[in-house]
């Protein structure tokens, strides 16, 4: 899988569209996908709007889950990564970050908020 670094600068401005769900390694038996510490992974949907383009929504993983994320608010997502993935003939690009935080908020944080 290729990894690609974002520069969420470019992304303009980001708000979260739902608060923090876990993400499930497999959805039947509802396992929670963890990330290699141990660590439950949460997605987050944010919306992106590049250069006044239109609003595009991506989902981020994270590790831990964030805190204070309401749906509307200014976040800001630190340790973006863009993964081309293939499976089969389906392709596509995920998203991950080491932290999902509100934009107003300082100071520092372990992965994902208060995991």
């Amino acid at each position: 899988m290729q990894s690609i670094p974002v520069d969420t600068a470019r992304l303009g401005v980001l708000r979260c569209v739902n608060g923090p769900e876990v993400k499930f390694s497999n959805s039947e038996t509802q396992e929670v996908k963890k990330d290699r510490d141990g660590n439950p992974v949460y997605t987050v949907a944010v919306t992106v709007r590049p250069d006044g383009r239109r609003i595009s929504v991506i989902e981020i993983a994270v590790s831990g889950e964030p805190k204070g994320l309401e749906p509307g608010q200014v976040v800001k997502v630190t340790g973006l990564t863009a993964f081309v993935w293939t499976m089969g003939d389906r392709n596509g690009v995920s998203f991950r970050a080491d932290t999902i935080t509100p934009a107003h908020t300082s100071g520092t944080h372990t992965k994902g908020g208060e995991a």
